[in-house]
C-alpha cells in the first residue's frame, strides 16, 4: 500500500492551534490514515522558538504534545536525514529570494520552514513517494501555483515596481497543496468537529481566514454552498 504523507508548514499548524482546533487536528490525523510530517525547521518555528516567548509558550506546549503523541512526526521517520532536507532548503531559499528585485535589492519571499517543506516534498518525489504540502501562507502558495501573478501582488503590497527573474520558477512547480481551510472543511464533512449546528461550518471557515489562512470570500461561499 502506498503511504500517505502530509507535510505541514508552520502556518497551517498555527491556524489550528490559535483556533483551538487541535482535537479536530488529532481526529483528522486518525481519519487520514497516513503521516503528518514536519521538518526540523518547522519544529523550530512552532515549538523551539515559541517556548522561549511567554506570549506563545502555551501554544508551543500544545504542539509539542502533538509531537510527543505521534500525531506530528519528524521527517527523519521517512528515512531522510535532516541534513539532506536542510541542504536542499538552503539551495531553494537562495533561488526563491533571488527571483524578484525591487529598488536594486532582492525581495525576501519565503522563510526556512516553508522552504524546508518544499525541499522535503521534492526529495520524496525523487524517491517515487508522493506527498501533499499543507501551507496557508499566500506568497508561498502563489510561488508554487501561480508565480506569474506574484509580481503584480508584490507591486501592490510594496507600492513600487518589481523586476522579475523567472528562470527559477520551475524549481517550485508541481507540488500538491492544501490549506487549513480545506483540512477543517474535510474534518467537518467527516463529522470530526465537536460543535454542532447550522453556523458551525461558516464559523470554522471564517476562523481560519481571520487567523492567517489566505482565502477569498468567494471560496468561503463555495465551501458553504457544497457543505
Amino acid at each position: 500500500m502506498t503511504q500517505k504523507i502530509l507535510i505541514f508548514d508552520a502556518s497551517t499548524i498555527i491556524s489550528f492551534t490559535m483556533n483551538g482546533l487541535l482535537d479536530e487536528f488529532r481526529e483528522l490525523k486518525k481519519a487520514f490514515g497516513g503521516k503528518f510530517i514536519i521538518p526540523v525547521e518547522v519544529r523550530e518555528e512552532v515549538i523551539d522558538k515559541p517556548l522561549k516567548i511567554r506570549r506563545f509558550e502555551l501554544e508551543a506546549l500544545k504542539v509539542q504534545q502533538l509531537l510527543d503523541d505521534g500525531i506530528l512526526e519528524m521527517s527523519s521517520v521517512l528515512g531522510i536525514k535532516d541534513s539532506e532536507v536542510s541542504k536542499r532548503a538552503k539551495y531553494l531559499i537562495e533561488l526563491a529570494n533571488g527571483m524578484f528585485v525591487s529598488r536594486g535589492r532582492d525581495v525576501r519571499l519565503i522563510d526556512s520552514g516553508e522552504t524546508a517543506c518544499v525541499a522535503l516534498v521534492k526529495i520524496l518525489k525523487e524517491k517515487g513517494v508522493d506527498s501533499v504540502f499543507a501551507v496557508d501562507e499566500r506568497t508561498t502558495r502563489m510561488l508554487i501555483e501561480t508565480p506569474e501573478n506574484l509580481k503584480d501582488l508584490m507591486e501592490r503590497k510594496m507600492h513600487t515596481k518589481v523586476q522579475l527573474k523567472n528562470e527559477h520558477f520551475k524549481n517550485f512547480k508541481g507540488l500538491k497543496i492544501v490549506r487549513s481551510i480545506e483540512l477543517i472543511y474535510m474534518a467537518y464533512k467527516k463529522g470530526l468537529v465537536r460543535l454542532k449546528g447550522d453556523l458551525v461550518l461558516e464559523a470554522l471557515l471564517y476562523a481560519m481566514k481571520f487567523k492567517g489562512c489566505s482565502v477569498s470570500e468567494k471560496e468561503i461561499r463555495e465551501l458553504k454552498r457544497i457543505g
